[in-house]
């Protein structure tokens, strides 16, 4: 009995075939993966926007490429987990409708400054101008580098309705008259206006249907 040699498919057989345990293994967790995911694309929760939730506005969405030209997006994450801490501490949890017209996604994952998921308001736009000029100046203990120059570089030039074309190929929903005026709210704006512009939205228009989701979620 115990030399019978074994037949057919076994485990033996996976095990002692290093490309066919490979071939298999991609198999399981690629199926796994699609059953995880796949369904996330009809579910309404994640793919229709939060009350209030609208397209960025041209002079945000200026602001939001400069906030990932310069790296911001590397130390900055904006998505709370459904955690009590990070709940105290940066708000109502994050959702997906938030995020609707985002593209690409900065969720982030890593935290070397504080989470920015809900941020705006908390500070006025002369913190924000201080703080991108030398942070040391409002966080002495900050080691966020200083962006001085973006006070110095304009806006207006920039070709934000090729921006927003794109962007409503991707299924952002704005409209013709929207992209025509776009140039006028860049006018006389520098790249620190758009950036500040953009951090004081953030979080804002989802925080009320957060702060709903997570007081259901406690009951």
């Amino acid at each position: 009995m115990a030399n019978r040699k074994t037949t057919g498919f076994s485990h033996k057989l996976i095990e002692t075939n290093v490309a066919l345990l490979i071939i298999l293994s991609i198999l399981v967790i690629s199926f796994a993966g699609l059953v995880q995911i796949v369904p996330l694309f009809f579910q309404h929760s994640t793919t229709a926007p939060v009350q209030g939730v609208q397209p960025y506005e041209p002079l945000r969405l200026v602001g939001r490429d400069v906030y990932i030209r310069e790296g911001c997006v590397s130390c900055h994450s904006q998505q709370i987990r459904m955690l009590s801490s990070e709940v105290q501490r940066y708000g109502p949890y994050s959702l997906a409708g938030e995020s609707r017209y985002d593209h690409p996604f900065l969720w982030g994952s890593k935290r070397t400054g504080p989470d920015l998921a809900r941020v705006g308001g908390r500070y006025s736009d002369d913190w924000h101008r201080v703080h991108l000029r030398n942070p040391r100046d409002v966080v002495k203990e900050s080691n966020m580098p200083a962006y001085p120059w973006l006070q110095d570089r304009s806006v207006e030039k920039t070709d934000v309705r090729e921006r927003m074309r794109a962007l409503r190929k991707l299924g952002v929903p704005y409209i013709d008259e929207q992209i025509e005026k776009a140039p006028e709210a860049l006018k006389g704006q520098t790249e620190e206006d758009a950036l500040v512009a953009f951090l004081q939205g953030l979080g804002v228009a989802g925080r009320d249907e957060a702060a709903r989701a997570v007081v259901k979620g406690a009951l």
